[in-house]
């Protein structure tokens, strides 16, 4: 058996490595970032260094040598408060990485009581007395490895642990001071799609359970391991299957292994001058399989599109057998798509291996902006119209007050006595003159991306309506932070969590009569509800909207609390979680947009869907997976 050993698949240590680690985010996050002139625009992208040689990966095989175990990111990478008392970023992946930040200490003392002296730190390694000894099937194992020898496998404790969760608030506090009720006893890294196969067909011999694992990055429960599983669990990581294997430049697309991580894919296709445009939030560290299987959306997706709009043909892998289209036509009229039955299965009916992907050239030029509106209604009405008009930019985002002024304590100190002079004045024409209330203005940022001529021609135009709506543009700075924050957000919850912070996120879409009544009222039910548990500070509840259509928008919420004197702080958020998402349907919303059902959302699938539609849903599995090999548990009510 090829058995995971300590050291084994070590991932380089050479500054070419760590160059390219980020390099598809970097022209987002460095302070290279700045306008293209036109001459710069011409020969692409100047801001992104070359590819490292040979094979270079977001993270090695074995994650946990260079990802944190219990949260989220890198291990060189995060918040923490120095030796002089003032909260830095430290690392040098992103651009805030090594400033201190003078205003976020105060910000988090403010708003949600930050007190040093509370300091929990997570612990260092698992405590091998929490995690049962693996349920071993021997006839598996040896089936296995008779069937292919050199399949990577594993039941060592730290491979079995950081396979056991994602990034649910309840899994990283359960990693950080508590345990799962249970773990994956088994772990395997297949290499191609044809060693699926054999996985898939040996594990329906020996009534094993398959969980595909990704990145790892949902924050659904998706990855929780049902604790009444009585079968040997085994965790299939398809981040072996990270190839790209072959770019059709005639026609537009690009067919790839499932197990390829977002900045993988990306830096792939930039070296034939292509890309895919898909950015969600998490895209650093998400894998191309997880985007299909969680229906996933983008940053970028007014101009290249969500996932099912980029898919061209899919390739999984059921206990019945493998099941794909046999053509790569840009569209077919064959009774009902069957990649709907693949995208949204969340590892339900089996193992996606290989995807076809629409491209699109790199865009010739790239520029940030950003808007300041006096008050939320007024940012929405300009994201209406920008939709209505259907000339929205590569990404447009709406904060409310409270993320904008998240996003302003992550600003780092002044560079130098005349930027500060600078901002002094910016603020003074801004509250003074234009009369904005920095207890109620929002802020807007953009990214256009184009032609230099079409960018040019789309700023004029955005900016033109949001002159229409109060708005005033608050420069292009303003704009690359406040990807940044889209960036540092998980970070952020980390390291609150040290400090008896607990917090989550979730989203919605929702038709645009109804958006701001449905951020109304979530806020207002959630601001009632933290007030029955006597909170020893306010909680931090914020919103955004953060992808527009014809028909409406997503909205994405950010709740905090500090849980000082509460006896389970996940419990309590939960709670709170599941009453926000009561308002949520009850103000016309949908259950999800884009995070998916996992397990902590499928109490709503029948009220969404319908008796009807459930039951098709099951019927579905039970062709697919009569023995529920892939037994996982998401999507479908208990």
């Amino acid at each position: 058996m090829a058995s995971t050993s300590k050291g084994q698949e070590k991932s380089s240590a050479s500054d070419s490595t760590a160059k390219r680690r980020l390099d598809v985010l970097s022209g987002h996050l460095r302070k290279g970032a700045v306008d293209l002139k036109a001459a710069e625009c011409a020969s692409g992208d100047p801001r992104r260094t070359a590819p490292a040689s040979g094979d270079q990966r977001a993270f090695p095989v074995r994650r946990q040598e260079e990802l944190k175990w219990n949260g989220w990111g890198y291990q060189d990478s995060g918040f923490r408060i120095n030796e002089r008392g003032m909260i830095e970023f430290y690392g040098k992946r992103y651009q805030i990485g090594g400033r201190e930040l003078p205003s976020f200490r105060s910000f988090l003392e403010d708003h949600l009581g930050l007190d040093e002296s509370v300091y929990r730190p997570p612990r260092e390694m698992p405590d091998p007395a929490d995690i049962a000894e693996p349920v071993l099937n021997r006839a598996f194992i040896a089936g296995l490895q008779q069937r292919v020898k050199s399949m990577q496998q594993s039941h060592e404790m730290m491979d079995r642990v950081v396979h056991s969760h994602g990034h649910t608030m309840e899994e990283i506090y359960n990693m950080c001071y508590g345990k799962m009720e249970r773990y994956v006893d088994y772990v395997v890294w297949p290499a191609n799609h044809d060693e699926v196969v054999q996985l898939v067909e040996c594990a329906c011999q020996h009534n094993v359970c398959l969980i595909p694992c990704g990145g790892a990055t949902n924050v659904s429960g998706a990855l929780i391991c049902p604790p009444e599983e009585k079968r040997m669990i085994v965790s299939v990581d398809m981040t072996k299957m990270n190839r790209v294997l072959w770019v059709d430049k005639e026609n537009l697309t690009v067919h790839a292994e499932a197990g390829i991580i977002g900045q993988d894919l990306e830096h792939e296709l930039e070296k034939h001058g292509f890309c895919t445009g898909h950015e969600p939030d998490s895209m650093e560290l998400s894998s191309l399989g997880g985007w299909v299987a969680t229906r996933a959306s983008g940053m970028k997706k007014n101009i290249y599109g969500n996932i099912e709009e980029l898919i061209v043909r899919i390739r999984m892998v059921t206990p019945q057998g493998p099941m794909e289209k046999s053509c790569v036509a840009p569209r077919v009229s064959v009774g009902p798509d069957i990649h709907h039955m693949m995208m949204g299965s969340e590892g339900m009916f089996g193992i996606v291996t290989e995807v076809t992907l629409r491209i699109r050239p790199l865009p010739q030029c790239r520029k940030y902006g950003s808007i300041l509106f006096p008050d939320f209604t007024s940012g929405v009405g300009f994201m209406r119209e920008v939709a209505k008009q259907r000339c929205a930019p590569a990404s447009v985002r709406l904060v409310d007050n409270e993320q904008f002024q998240l996003g302003h304590a992550l600003k780092g100190p002044a560079a130098s006595i005349f930027t500060s002079w600078l901002d002094s004045m910016k603020k003074l024409y801004v509250l003074k003159f234009k009369g904005f209330d920095p207890d109620i203005l929002t802020g807007c940022t953009l990214l256009f991306e184009g032609t230099p001529e079409d960018v040019a021609a789309q700023e004029k135009r955005v900016y033109h309506i949001a002159s229409q709506y109060k708005g005033m543009a608050g420069g292009e700075e303003n704009g690359r932070r406040g990807y940044l924050l889209t960036f540092m957000i998980a970070y952020i919850r980390d390291f609150g969590l040290q400090y008896l912070f607990v917090g989550d996120s979730f989203e919605t879409s929702v038709p645009w009569p109804r958006v701001l009544s449905l951020c109304r009222n979530v806020k207002d039910t959630l601001r009632r509800e933290c007030a029955k548990l006597n909170l020893v500070a306010n909680p931090l509840i914020s919103c955004r909207v953060t992808q527009t259509y014809d028909s409406g928008a997503c909205i994405y919420f950010y709740m905090a609390i500090n849980s000082k004197g509460i006896a389970d702080p996940v419990a309590a958020i939960d709670g709170l979680e599941t009453l926000a998402r009561d308002e949520i349907l009850a103000s016309g919303g949908s259950v999800s947009h884009h995070h998916g059902i996992g397990k902590i959302r499928k109490r709503w699938v029948t009220e969404s869907l319908s008796e009807q539609g459930v039951d098709a849903i099951r019927a579905l599995k039970k062709h697919f997976d009569p023995k529920n090999i892939f037994g996982v548990n998401n999507l479908l009510p208990n």
